[in-house]
């Protein structure tokens, strides 16, 4: 049967560079490796993978393979073993066996490892997000043993080098396969991967190195936080590994809508309604900010969207900085209106002291 072209065994074609043929053979030699794959045939694609590697990873014979196809490899003497002169195939399978082949590096550390961050929501007032406030909440934390600092030792003289792993926190095993010598490290089984054990455990936490505790905080909110803002507190979050410190907790803020007010930054917006009336002529409102009434003075012809500025009269934030709040007037027009009001306003159309606003607009059209 005659073999297949070796570039369409990697899924290439001909003139691929260097680049793009070390690519393909890496895809190809994971997804086909017979310790990964174990569908029928993986092994025999995976021998046809090196076999078109070691041919096309070769400048001089990937030179006569290109002129003459496989009649020019006849007694090329392929390793149907070895991996195809690929210098650190150890990168390939290192999510595999721990780090690949030959003493790969460890890369966690067996020290002291900070915990990870935790996360949480609290919602609050809109009142409460511009003066700031503080509130109590109560979480489950585990927080390091007092009694032996993180160790679970009862003295310090009872910490010793894990025999079993030489104080790696590793184990290394090797497994013989058709196409070489696999070695793998995994976390050593008698220190739990801290490189340490302990002859006699502390009184207090019983070797676990922590104490599970459920704790009340007061959490500072400050004046001017915005929803989505974060408030951290440092070492509440998962306990540190090895006697590592604790991460810290991170508060999510989520501020209610109110009913009157809108939020614009460090400006606060509000829509109040007046009577065309009090448009016409003008009229003074008491205004509701967040720090009380204030007077507003509408002048004579305001107009609808109209919007008026109260200086200082936002948010004011821990920097500092100060908003405004601006009050747009929406112009209401009575929907029932009494008999007299009616006479009165038909006796204003009547005298005509002023052209309408669609007999300006029918003028200017014209």
């Amino acid at each position: 049967m005659s073999k297949k072209d070796y570039y369409e065994v990697l899924g290439l074609t001909k003139g691929a560079s260097d680049d793009e043929i070390k690519k393909a053979y890496r895809k190809m030699a994971k997804k086909y490796h017979p310790d990964v794959n174990k569908e029928p045939g993986a092994e025999d694609k995976f021998k046809e993978v090196n076999e078109a590697y070691e041919v096309l990873s070769d400048p001089q014979k990937k030179a006569t393979y290109d002129q003459f196809g496989h009649a020019g490899m006849e007694g090329a003497g392929f390793n149907q073993g070895g991996f195809g002169g690929f210098e650190d195939f150890s990168d390939i399978f290192g999510s595999f066996f721990g780090g690949g082949f030959g003493g790969g590096r460890t890369r966690q550390s067996n020290g002291p490892r900070k915990g990870n961050d935790r996360f949480m929501q609290m919602r609050i007032d809109f009142m409460d997000a511009v003066f700031g406030k503080e509130e109590e909440i109560t979480i489950d934390v585990d927080e390091q043993c007092t009694a032996c600092g993180g160790t679970g030792a009862y003295s310090k003289s009872d910490i010793h080098t894990c025999s079993t792993c030489g104080g790696s926190g590793k184990v290394t095993s090797q497994q013989r396969t058709p196409f070489g010598v696999f070695q793998s490290q995994s976390v050593c089984p008698d220190c739990g991967g801290s490189g340490k054990t302990v002859a006699k455990k502390c009184d207090k936490c019983h070797g676990r190195g922590y104490e599970h505790k459920r704790v009340k905080l007061n959490i500072k909110i400050p004046a001017g936080i915005q929803s989505g803002q974060q408030v951290r507190v440092p070492n509440k979050g998962e306990r540190g590994i090895n006697g590592g410190s604790n991460g810290d907790l991170y508060i999510e803020i989520l501020v209610t809508r109110h009913k009157t007010f809108v939020r614009d930054g460090n400006d606060i917006r509000i829509t109040v309604p007046i009577s065309a009336l009090d448009a016409t002529l003008g009229c003074k409102l008491e205004v509701p900010t967040v720090y009380g009434d204030v007077d507003l003075t509408i002048p004579a012809g305001t107009q609808h969207g109209q919007q008026f500025r109260l200086r200082g009269k936002g948010v004011k934030t821990q920097r500092g900085a100060q908003g405004d709040q601006f009050v747009e007037v929406v112009i209401e027009i009575p929907t029932k209106i009494t008999r007299e009001e009616k006479e009165l306003y038909e006796t204003i159309r009547n005298k005509k002291a002023h052209e309408s606003p669609f007999e300006k607009f029918k003028r200017a059209f014209k």
